[in-house]
């Protein structure tokens, strides 16, 4: 299995564990997703804290070996549409989600760590959307997650600047929530977090869900997710690809 899931202390953590493809996303890491959806709609927890197992990567995105089999936007646009359902669900989920970035994340991983409400990165990490050196744009909703996230000049820079920014950097933009040097800077996050009661963490994710109805959020992300799966048609993008997987074999 890609994936676990565990429950302590009323967190519901789920790990990404394919640590040998630097944690890469399949189709078995999207339905582990899934699962985790269903448990934390469920269950009664206090919070959701998605992370991936070892220190060097926290997700480098889609299984390229896996996805590069997708040539047509017909065919890319289902893979495309059901991992931006997971992170819309994971973003509107009622209680705090936190990303702990235990290393390095890029293209679909800062997708991901984009949709939870806050974002704790390991001082060695380096993350980025660089799916603009694919060819693409981000394509599972997290170009429309970091405009809510960022003021909108610092967001477009990330997005077309398409480099992976250090962890100061990412505190500096305001994309880290905090940058974490030692284990008990996440202990003292969550204790801070605990200090208030849950029903007031779930009230005020509320109010933020009721922002997104209204500003037409889904609407936006899936948007942004047909004109993803157009741009992964096109000859450009494949010879990206094709490059990078030979770049990659070669080193």
């Amino acid at each position: 299995m890609s994936y676990k899931i565990e429950i302590s202390e009323q967190i519901m953590t789920y790990t990404i564990d394919r640590p040998e493809i630097r944690n890469a996303i399949n189709s078995d890491v999207m339905a582990g997703f899934e699962e985790l959806i269903q448990k934390a709609e469920e269950s009664e927890i206090r919070y959701v804290v998605i992370t991936a197992t070892g220190t060097k990567a926290f997700c480098s995105g889609g299984d390229l070996s896996v996805f590069h089999e997708l040539k047509t936007e017909a065919e890319a646009y289902p893979m495309l549409k059901r991992m931006s359902e997971v992170l819309y669900r994971i973003k509107t989920l009622p209680v705090p989600v936190i990303a702990l970035l235990n290393g390095s994340a890029v293209g679909g991983g800062c997708e991901i760590a984009t949709a939870c409400d806050y974002r704790l990165v390991t001082a060695h990490a380096k993350c980025g959307f660089i799916q603009g050196t694919l060819a693409i744009t981000s394509g599972w909703g997290g170009g429309t997650y970091l405009f809510e996230t960022l003021p909108h000049d610092k967001a477009l820079l990330m997005l077309t600047e398409a480099r992976v920014y250090t962890s100061d950097e990412l505190e500096a933009n305001g994309w880290a929530t905090k940058v974490v040097h030692k284990e008990e800077d996440i202990h003292n996050f969550f204790a801070s977090m605990n200090k208030i009661r849950p029903e007031v963490h779930r009230a005020y994710k509320s109010i933020a869900k009721r922002k997104w109805q209204e500003n037409d959020l889904k609407g936006r992300v899936d948007a942004e997710v047909r004109k993803c799966a157009e741009l992964w048609a096109e000859d450009a993008h494949h010879e990206a690809v094709e490059s990078f997987l030979n770049k990659s074999q070669n080193t």
